[in-house]
């Protein structure tokens, strides 16, 4: 994961203002995108957006599944980078006791939310357009918070981790669902795959003891889980994922799907960590 966060120390002004420039680069065409996609923009109604979203619902409820306690316990939850929020939607129809909030970059994503409550049947409580590293959200104020196939295009993902830091309730969970994943060696090549599939938006590709290392540094706890679903996959993949299944221990070595849980230590253990120092 090529994290564009300005680094700490030892950097000249204008590696940090190249930086800046490539994020600012980098977030424009995802907010373009949602403006002028043919099958995405806000006046679009196409069949494709639908079977496409209908078939990574598919994933994302074995994710629901499989995270049930924490969805399940959370009073607030908050999506990030959920585009038009269809997933949020989904999360509002199995939990409604919940307050269920979708965000997204792009004011443009967000505006097609009303697409998806018709479908579901539901009105989650509140759409905010915002970036993953400024949420207008108070200090300590959100149970659960959730990207699904997202937590890739974020380019301050160190500053993303701290605002999760800050945004999360002691003992809170932030969860990078269906994450494309990779160890440190193999980044220039997965990164050059996943952009040759998809070339109209960045894509990007998380190496994900580089996240675990950066969450330490802001307080969080973080563990990544392979995560090889065969579900939605074209038949190529599908054999990739199903020799990964079989032998896995080629999922610590080559590229694999990876959800990443990050907890926020409850208060008891943050005043214990006070007292220590």
């Amino acid at each position: 994961m090529a994290n564009l966060d300005t680094a700490q120390g030892g950097v000249g002004q204008r590696g940090a203002d190249s930086r800046a420039r490539l994020i600012a680069e980098r977030e424009a065409i995802e907010v373009g995108f949602w403006s002028s996609s043919d099958i995405e923009s806000p006046g679009s109604d196409s069949i494709h957006n639908i079977l496409m979203k209908a078939a990574e619902a598919r994933i994302f409820m074995e994710k629901i599944d499989t995270f049930q306690k924490e969805f399940a316990s959370a009073g607030t939850i908050l999506e990030l980078g959920g585009g038009q929020c269809w997933a949020s939607c989904i999360v509002k129809r199995l939990f409604p006791a919940a307050r269920v909030v979708g965000s997204d970059i792009a004011q443009d994503a967000i505006a097609s939310v009303h697409k998806w409550e018709h479908v579901y049947g539901v009105r989650i409580d509140e759409t905010v357009a915002c970036r993953s590293y400024a949420v207008p959200f108070p200090d300590s104020s959100v149970d659960l918070i959730f990207a699904f196939a997202a937590a890739h295009h974020f380019g301050r993902f160190r500053s993303t981790l701290a605002e999760i830091s800050r945004v999360l309730k002691p003992g809170g969970t932030a969860l990078f669902l269906h994450e494309p994943g990779c160890r440190q060696y193999l980044y220039r090549v997965a990164h050059w795959r996943v952009n040759r599939k998809r070339p109209e938006v960045p894509e990007d590709v998380i190496v994900y003891k580089k996240v675990e290392a950066m969450a330490g540094e802001v307080g969080l706890t973080c563990k990544a889980q392979f995560a090889p679903t065969l579900t939605n996959r074209t038949p190529r993949a599908m054999f990739y994922y199903y020799v990964l299944n079989r032998l896995p221990w080629l999922q610590h070595v080559l590229p694999c799907s990876v959800d990443i849980v990050v907890k926020k230590p409850g208060a008891g253990a943050a005043a214990r960590r006070w007292v220590a120092t």
